[in-house]
């Protein structure tokens, strides 16, 4: 099992036709408030491998998790295992699958936990595999967002959600909307009136709210900024439907290097 679809997509990857990959949190919902269903407690008690980011993500589950883990499951939580950066919020920032290079060290890890449950198979060939699609998006996402000048490289965003994106582009988060790397706190007025002085002040161009969330908060923001600047909607949390482009981990990523690229160009 994967705790959201976007773990599960890369759990796909790994185990191909040789495991069956239930998601927990459903499509388009937010990790950070998603309470499981009766269902879905039992098969998670009941799954062989419960694979979850952990670092605080699934901040209603982490009781869920540990009692099935108590009771045997195997959980994988990755985020720890991926060199995590800090948070604002004095914590750890949680977002590691927005960095393609953590999440081809993640394809490894879950091909790990894997192969100590079944030894048969040979789980690192498609870990190797899809890792390497991961190092190719990588590069691809780099040139994409060559076209933004240095100057302009200032993300505002919902909430501290683009971190790792950040620190692997080079670009600077000068402002979140909501504080903390949860959804669930919520800015005072005067939390937005400030970030929309930092919008003015820095020349920020675009706020990039997501697609788990409603644009509000990022929309009266804008409104409050002194300044023209575009509300952008980015998948951060969650992949678009399937089939769509950004129906994967890697169409999301493109997807959203695209956005923040035609935003801040």
């Amino acid at each position: 099992m994967a705790t959201t679809a976007i773990v599960g997509d890369v759990v796909a990857n790994v185990v191909g036709d040789h495991a069956t990959v239930e998601v927990v949190i459903p499509l388009g919902a937010d990790p950070h408030d998603f309470r499981p269903s009766a269902r879905q407690l039992t098969a998670i008690a009941g799954a062989d491998l419960v694979v979850a980011i952990g670092l605080g993500m699934e901040e209603t589950m982490g009781d869920v998790l540990a009692a099935a883990a108590t009771e045997g499951t195997t959980i994988l939580e990755l985020g720890p295992q991926l060199d995590p950066i800090p948070g604002d919020d004095g914590g750890v920032d949680p977002h590691v699958w927005l960095d393609p290079e953590r999440m081809a060290v993640a394809t490894r890890l879950i091909a790990g936990a894997l192969t100590d449950l079944d030894s048969t198979v040979d789980w690192g060939a498609a870990a190797d595999t899809y890792a390497a699609q991961l190092a190719a998006l990588d590069d691809e996402i780099a040139t994409i967002l060559d076209a933004v000048p240095a100057d302009r490289r200032k993300l505002v965003t919902n909430h501290e959600s683009l971190g790792y994106f950040a620190d692997r582009y080079g670009f600077d988060v000068v402002g979140v909307i909501v504080p903390g790397g949860s959804t669930l706190a919520e800015p005072s007025s005067a939390d937005i009136a400030a970030l929309a002085e930092v919008i003015a002040n820095e020349e920020v161009l675009a706020i990039f709210a997501e697609t788990t969330e409603p644009a509000t908060l990022a929309e009266a923001v804008a409104a409050e900024a002194d300044t023209e600047v575009a509300v952008v909607e980015l998948f951060t949390e969650s992949m678009g439907e399937p089939g769509s482009a950004a129906g994967t981990l890697i169409g999301m990523l493109r997807i959203d290097a695209e956005r923040i690229a035609e935003a801040l160009s």
